[in-house]
């Protein structure tokens, strides 16, 4: 019997991001969470007393500032390799690029797989074959898992890695290949990586995404870690998800259809921040809002979203360990406060706005000559003024909301 733990997108000192504007924010814990959560991995490789481990790919974020990323990365495979606990890893689309990871000299007790071509560790002791292939450069759009090799008969087969399979929502295509690529392997385990999400896509043989260990943004939402797996007689017995993060972004969604004052919306929120926090079972945790249900409140939340955001992130500091990242607002007038008959064409216009993906290529041209024009200091900022095509359909729901509640506000004032 032999266990190992399989983990991916480490993204080693990635900042976390939706945080750093404000005074209050937990500074520290942002800037150490990845290194924070692989300690966390570390600490349960030795804990688990585990045969080895295995890295999908991205274990960097690219390029580093300085070597301090990589001396603390050797540091830690130092405390594994003296509890004779070996790592196979491959490079993924982030950290192939990096010629800084390129020269870096790693333990012993540490395997790089090559990237020109698949390559095969025999662990003898324990009777397995472990197979993987690092990316050669950032955009890989080969098919890796074609090239693997099939399995070696009487070992337990395991298939290192990265790859966006078919296609996943919110990530970027590499390494495609079919289910089918992977099964006709023979392996007993797949250990993919590039996916930020949890995912088992199929059991015997196991193919799993383990999601990253640390959520950086509120788009990577929930419980992050990593899969402890045992095998026994050449089979795996247990599959277990074990949570590594250190501090947990949420979309905590509150439907305000049952509030018709100021007083019942607070209570709502309060109770749903109450939830997010009690579900991050300690750590702390950065919530965006969203405000949803059909409510006659919706007007006013919409023109005073600011007001509320200030007044939901006094309640959510008042516990000490949640931040509000925003405040989306959602909500919609009840049917019967639409009609308007004077005001039907503006209406019509308002709701047929159109911000789909074409609108957005042809405003592009415009957006960058106004970035060009932005300060330097604000472009230093990763991300900072580079929207993509689904922030623009959230920007055009914004507008569509507060054109209609100042219109109605109006409206109904006179």
């Amino acid at each position: 019997m032999f266990s190992f733990l399989h983990a991916a997108d480490i993204h080693l000192d990635s900042p976390l991001r939706g945080l750093e504007t404000y005074d209050d924010a937990p500074v520290e814990q942002i800037r150490t969470a990845s290194r924070r959560a692989f300690d966390n991995l570390v600490d349960l490789a030795l804990e688990q007393e585990v045969d080895f481990v295995l890295l999908a790919g991205d274990l960097y974020d690219g390029d580093w500032r300085d070597y301090n990323t990589g001396l603390y990365f050797i540091n830690r495979m130092g405390r594994l390799r003296e509890n004779n606990i070996q790592v196979f890893l491959v490079s993924g689309n982030h950290d192939a690029a990096s010629q800084i990871t390129k020269a870096l000299h790693l333990p012993a007790n540490v395997h790089h797989f090559s990237h020109h071509r698949p390559e095969t560790r025999v662990l003898e002791s324990l009777g397995v074959a472990i197979h993987g292939q690092s990316f050669s450069s950032r955009s890989v759009a080969d098919n890796l898992a074609r090239q693997y090799p099939e399995a070696i008969p009487g070992l337990f087969n395991i298939g290192l890695l990265h790859t966006s399979l078919t296609g996943r929502a919110g990530h970027a295509s590499y390494a495609p290949c079919q289910l089918e690529d992977l099964l006709a392997k023979g392996y007993g385990y797949w250990a993919l990586g590039h996916v930020h999400q949890r995912e088992q896509v199929h059991q015997e043989p196991w193919i799993i995404f383990p999601g990253n260990i640390q959520g950086r943004h509120v788009r990577e939402t929930g419980a992050k870690g990593c899969t402890l797996v045992q095998v026994e007689a050449g089979v795996v017995c247990q599959v277990e998800h074990v949570d590594l993060d250190v501090l947990r972004f949420s979309l905590c969604v509150v439907d305000l259809t049952p509030c018709t004052t100021f007083d019942d919306v607070r209570q709502e929120i309060h109770a749903g921040l109450h939830q997010e926090r009690q579900s991050a079972q300690g750590r702390p945790v950065a919530v965006r809002l969203v405000l949803q249900g059909v409510t006659r409140l919706h007007s006013t939340l919409c023109i005073q979203s600011h007001l509320i955001h200030e007044e939901v992130r006094a309640m959510a500091a008042d516990w000490g360990d949640v931040w509000l990242e925003k405040v989306v607002v959602e909500t919609a007038l009840p049917q019967e406060q639409l009609f308007s008959p004077a005001l039907p064409g503006l209406f019509e216009a308002i709701e047929n706005l159109n911000f789909d993906e074409q609108t957005w290529q042809e405003i592009l041209p415009e957006f960058e000559a106004l970035r060009s024009k932005l300060p330097a200091k604000l472009m230093e900022q990763d991300n900072l003024f580079q929207p993509q095509a689904h922030d623009l359909r959230h920007l055009g729901q914004a507008v569509r909301n507060l054109l209609m509640a100042r219109l109605l506000g109006e409206h109904h004032e006179n």
